[in-house]
Formats: structure tokens, sequence, C-alpha cells
């Protein structure tokens, strides 16, 4: 149920209004984010909503039942606010979206709430972006229970797994650049694959506290491959964190890891090749 006070409820009920939407963006890291459809910017609750141009909502559609409602936001990337490396470093990921109306000519009439939920997903072209509120109704989308898969379906070092990942994360430096996805470390020893699918964390430079899976490692030339290139540039002498990689295959859980007694997968189940089998 929304809560909406009694001056702001007869504005909405009268013949003319002025009324202008507020986003309040939270990240996880705490730090909130105020844009206004209002050509001047809005302060309400503290919170200051800028009108920047950042920000342009698409219509608000709300449907009985269980069907996800939709709400998009575009905006410019470079405005005062929200910059293209923000998003490509993951600074907006699961932050939460809080959805306003008010009049704009009277903010002491408060505000009523539209919207809530988490940002989705976030496409970006040119100097603009696109991102997707999802609300509630969206986790009621999403399938809950275990699966069946011959590979394990837990991730290395998680609690089912049950490997102690810090005792295997190892540290380096960057001392040759291909480009921002390739680059070697003349430090480390390795055998080749042992960091396929690992962990890297880069613990300076300009990608700091940021992650990427390695695509592959290559001992012999002590070459690192990432599967996306960091959105900021790499230079010799950035530090990172890595942790092997795991296939996620029984024999690797056994022979890499000794911890076969805990491999998720089934290896064993019939693929439906054999299900659909029949006599000839």
């Amino acid at each position: 149920m929304k809560t909406i006070s009694t001056a702001l409820q007869a504005h909405l009920s009268g013949e003319l209004t002025t009324l202008a939407l507020l986003v309040k963006l939270t990240r996880t890291d705490g730090v909130i984010k105020g844009f206004t459809t209002h050509d001047q910017n809005l302060t309400i609750g503290g919170v200051t909503y800028l009108a920047d141009g950042a920000l342009t909502p698409s219509a608000i559609e709300s449907r009985a039942g269980l069907a996800v409602d939709n709400l998009e936001i575009t905006g410019i990337l470079d405005s005062a606010d929200i910059v293209a490396a923000d998003i490509e470093t993951g600074l907006y990921d699961y932050a939460r979206i809080d959805v306003y109306a008010c009049n704009w000519a009277d903010l002491t009439q408060g505000v009523v709430q539209l919207r809530r939920g988490w940002l989705g997903q976030v496409t970006s072209a040119n100097t603009h972006y696109t991102a997707e509120l999802r609300g509630l109704h969206d986790l009621l989308q999403r399938p809950i229970g275990d699966y069946y898969t011959p590979e394990c379906r837990f991730d290395l070092g998680d609690s089912h797994c049950g490997i102690n990942i810090a005792a295997l994360t190892v540290t380096g430096s960057v001392t040759n650049i291909t480009d921002n996805a390739t680059f070697t470390d003349t430090a480390q020893t390795a055998a080749s694959g042992t960091y396929n699918y690992g962990n890297l964390t880069w613990t300076s430079g300009a990608n700091k506290n940021q992650s990427m899976e390695v695509k592959t490692w290559d001992g012999t030339a002590q070459l690192f491959t990432l599967w996306l290139p960091m959105p900021n540039t790499l230079q010799i002498g950035d530090t990172y964190s890595i942790t092997p990689g795991c296939d996620k295959r029984f024999t690797t859980c056994k022979n890499t890891f000794s911890n076969g007694a805990n491999f998720g997968g089934f290896p064993y189940i019939p693929g439906v090749g054999n299900i659909l089998q029949y006599p000839t």
C-alpha cells in the first residue's frame, strides 16, 4: 500500500498538476545519487535530485497478477554523476532504486513512492546508457531448488565445496602488457591451466578492487588471458591476487584438489541420448 500525504493527494486529484519524478539510487557501497525529470535540482529528505539529463524514465507499467512490472531508465553518460567507467567496473551492480513522484511547486507535500527495486541489466552505447529496474516480482521468476548436472554445481572454495581458497591464493604483478585482457607475469611458475577459470582481483592500479575471470594461463609463456578486458588501462607493476580455477569436472576435483567426496555433480547419470534409446 502506498502512503501519500493529504496535500499531495489533493494535488493529484486536481485538474492541473505540477509533478516530477525522482529516482534515488543507493549503491552497495552506501553512495546515494538522486536524479529528477524536473528542469531544476530538487532537494527532498536530505537528498539532492539532479536535473542534469542523466535520467529519462520510460512509462511505468503495472499489472495485476505476478507478471514482472516494467521500467527502464535511459540517460547520458559522463553527466555530473553517471560515468561509463563506474558502470563498467560494477559500482552500480545490484544498486537499489526508489522511484517517487512529487509536486515540484510545493515540496512540503512530500512524495509518493511509485517503484522500488534493484538495478538490472545495464547497457551502454555511444554517450547513453539504458538500465532496467527489477522489482520484487522478479524474484518470483527465479527457479528455486537443486538440479542435476554432470559438472559440479558448486564454486571452488564455497561452503559446499569445502576447499580453503585463501590457502591457494597467490599474488603477483604485471611485467608486460599486450592489451587490457592479456599480460605476462614472469614471476609466476605454475603449470599451464592452473589458473584457467580462476578469479583475478587487482590490488593496485587503475583497476584496484576490480575482479575478472581468467580465460587461460599459459605457464610456458607466463601469459594470462582474461575473459573480458579490464575497463581501465593496465600498467606494468600493477599488482593482483589470483585463485586457481576449476573446470567443475570430477577428475579435476579428485586429482587436482583431492576433494572428490564433496563433488557436487553427477557424472554418471545417463545423458539424453541414452534416455531416448529404444530396441532396434
